[in-house]
């Protein structure tokens, strides 16, 4: 009766042993999605789609989140435990959340509860630092930010919460978020400005071009400070002509959302019609290759829908 209960006991430890080990298998394979400073690697098709959501799931069950996790709860977020050494993951998770609203989603009421989503999982990874919770409980938000230099957690955090306030721009400005973002995406600039193929030039152009054109409003379009930001990441000499740097790499060409923000933040904001026509269809005409599969493939979508808007007024 002992030997028997011990060999039971044994195949349970053997069993957790092989459970524990496929956990990890697939935490490392949700994980390998989400290359160092780079886009999420998953095809732009609906197997692409299905990875990403399973990656995402893998990895929020690894953490500890089960079917009665409020999602729409910030503090929720910043109540789990999770141990440092798993900040990464939790970065990974906000820009996994980002992507899939950005690229895939359609419905805008799914969207934006994935951006919701990413959002609070990039503030939980800039709070799981030690440094920059102290920093925000002493000084705020915006003196914790200036201090930090995780810049995948400082852009992803960005890049959700920038999106969720599209959603509620009234409600963005009475929490005073413009501001928030503003010097997220700035530190992001500061610490690494070459982040995932210059994503800050790319955010600071969109952020600054797509605000409400409102005169005398401190958070208002600025379409020459758009475009600041969006010349050291194309090449167009003659319209970047005080450009000290630009751009700032010769394969800039090569990321297409470069043009395509410079062709829907700048060009057709500022109603050059003609010129953004021309950009727009610079990228339906480039392969999309394989270096930047997913986003390429991604704005060539967007630029068709920008090329028949363009075109309604040419």
């Amino acid at each position: 009766m002992i030997k028997r209960g011990l060999f039971f006991l044994l195949l349970l430890m053997l069993c957790s042993a092989i459970a524990f080990a496929a956990a990890d298998d697939e935490v490392a394979a949700a994980l390998a999605l989400f290359p160092d400073r780079a886009d999420v690697n998953v095809a732009l098709t609906d197997e692409g789609r299905m990875a990403l959501e399973s990656a995402i799931e893998v990895l929020e069950t690894a953490l500890g989140i089960t079917v009665l996790f409020d999602h729409t709860d910030e503090d929720a977020y910043m109540a789990l435990a999770i141990g440092v050494e798993k900040k990464s993951w939790v970065t990974a998770l906000s820009q996994g959340y980002y992507t899939l609203a950005d690229v895939f989603l359609e419905d805008d009421g799914e969207k934006k509860a994935a951006f919701i989503r990413g959002q609070y999982w990039g503030l939980k990874s800039l709070r799981m630092s030690p440094a920059f919770a102290t920093a925000e409980l002493r000084h705020g938000f915006i003196d914790a930010v200036n201090l930090e230099t995780d810049v995948a957690a400082l852009f992803w955090t960005y890049g959700n919460w920038s999106r969720k306030d599209e959603y509620d721009p009234l409600g963005a400005i009475a929490r005073n978020d413009p501001p928030k973002l503003v010097a997220l995406i700035e530190r992001t600039l500061e610490v690494d400005p070459g982040y995932s193929a210059n994503a800050p030039y790319r955010a600071l152009a969109a952020f600054w071009g797509g605000l409400p054109p409102l005169p005398l409003i401190t958070y208002g379009q600025n379409l020459p400070r758009a475009l600041s930001y969006i010349c050291p990441v194309i090449v167009a000499p003659d319209v970047c002509a005080d450009c000290v740097d630009c751009p700032v790499a010769d394969d800039v060409n090569a990321y297409f959302e470069n043009r395509l923000i410079y062709a829907e933040y700048y060009l057709m904001e500022s109603e050059l019609w003609e010129d953004a026509e021309e950009v727009l269809r610079s990228i339906l005409d480039d392969p999309i290759g394989e270096r930047f599969a997913l986003y390429n493939a991604y704005c060539v979508k967007r630029a068709q829908i920008l090329l028949d808007e363009v075109l309604e007024h040419l």
